[in-house]
């Protein structure tokens, strides 16, 4: 697995692996939208006093498929491999059918289990987030 400072992924936001490998099972930490490097979370705006007025979700949905990408590709797995996708989103009425939209693109090939909920919300100001389970070769 790559060290946590030799990642391209971004920082977890406590402190936690992104994945940890029990016999031939990856499981890998929430992961929400934020790019490795940058302050301001993709999909955001916020006012002039820093508070979120709006969000993109099909943004923030890419950027968080393209983190677990590059998660599991750094600890040895891939993406065919993923087996189950928990989703947390924090507006299912609103984001559930391009939430679904994205989905439904980047899992084209393979169809992993998948549980969708909705959150009040979660740790930093982002609409999406996803603990995965993959297989290792």
């Amino acid at each position: 697995m790559t060290k946590p400072d030799e990642s391209r992924a971004p920082d977890p936001v406590e402190p936690y692996p992104h994945a940890r490998r029990v016999g031939n099972l990856l499981f890998l930490s929430g992961i929400g939208p934020r790019v490795k490097g940058q302050r301001e979370i993709p999909g955001v705006t916020r006012d002039g006093d820093g508070h979120v007025v709006a969000y993109d979700i099909e943004v923030q949905c890419r950027s968080v498929f393209d983190n677990v990408r590059t998660v599991l590709k750094e600890s040895g797995s891939t993406w065919e491999r993923l087996i189950d996708v928990t989703v947390f989103l924090t507006n299912m009425r609103d984001d559930f059918d391009t939430f679904n939209a994205v989905y439904a693109e980047y899992f084209s090939t393979n169809q992993p289990c998948r549980t969708t909920v909705e959150v009040n919300r979660l740790p930093t100001p982002i609409a999406i987030e996803l603990k995965c389970v993959a297989t290792m070769s």
